[in-house]
């Protein structure tokens, strides 16, 4: 069976298509809160929300938040990646490990990401550290389990050539088994992103410290919706830009390297 070739759309369409939308859903939206359908402190309007937004760059709390929640996300969604992806390797090709540790990672991603924080609030404290162990572990289960899931799905045959050519331990990791397992780790990737933003968000809003979480927090207390929309946006446009800038460009690379898109 000939795989599906997606051949992409020329960039200019996909933009005017997205901007046309978001035109709409912004002009919707100003329509609603006009009609006066809800109290304006409940859901606020789009130039309330920009004027706050612009408020919050004028002050460069924004600006500090955001850093800050890059900081903590980078530092821990990296120990994730190189956890997440050991243990999945190592879950994958073992199957002493897959009886044991492997049922023991899938029942573990039952566990929504909140659940976490008690447990590092007891260990660590109210600390930088705490947020960081939430961050790894609301991230490191999707990467293991996409990873696991990528090495026992490798064709049987890519194995046996590697082993028939000379190629084992270090050598057969990174030219079979990585490249192979390559779609589905990157899949856990992208997934384990979106779960490390929910855990440090759910970090931030308890523990008083700087960042977007806090910074949501402080909306919610002053009442202040126009702040909480605003901050709100600015994590929507932070996930976009990764997934666009990062994520999306690679999966596109593996896409072409497989023959399932043409350049």
């Amino acid at each position: 069976m000939n795989p599906v070739i997606f051949k992409e759309e020329l960039p200019v369409k996909k933009l005017t298509r997205r901007l046309l939308f978001y035109l709409g859903f912004i002009f919707l939206w100003q329509l609603l809160c006009q009609a006066k359908i809800w109290p304006e402190y409940m859901v606020p309007s789009p130039r309330g929300v920009l004027a706050s937004f612009l408020d919050g760059l004028a002050d460069h709390s924004f600006f500090i938040g955001t850093l800050v929640s890059l900081k903590r996300i980078a530092i821990g969604y990296g120990i994730s990646i190189i956890l997440g992806m050991g243990l999945g390797f190592a879950i994958g090709r073992s199957q002493i490990l897959e009886d044991t540790v492997g049922s023991l990672v899938v029942g573990l991603q039952t566990l929504p990401s909140i659940c976490w924080l008690p447990l590092a609030i007891l260990w660590f404290g109210l600390s930088e550290r705490a947020m960081l162990f939430v961050v790894v572990m609301g991230a490191l289960l999707s990467i293991t389990i996409s990873t696991d899931s990528g090495v026992k799905n490798i064709p049987a045959i890519f194995v046996k050539a590697g082993q028939n050519m000379g190629a084992k331990g270090l050598t057969m990791l990174t030219t079979i088994l990585l490249p192979a397992a390559l779609p589905a780790i990157v899949t856990g990737l992208k997934q384990g992103w979106s779960f490390a933003w929910r855990s440090l968000m759910a970090g931030e809003l308890l523990y008083v410290s700087t960042g977007l979480g806090q910074l949501l927090m402080m909306g919610r207390e002053l009442n202040d919706m126009n702040r909480v929309i605003a901050v709100m946006l600015i994590l929507i446009v932070l996930g976009l830009l990764f997934d666009r800038l990062l994520f999306a460009r690679l999966e596109r690379s593996i896409r072409r390297r497989w023959g399932l898109e043409t350049a």
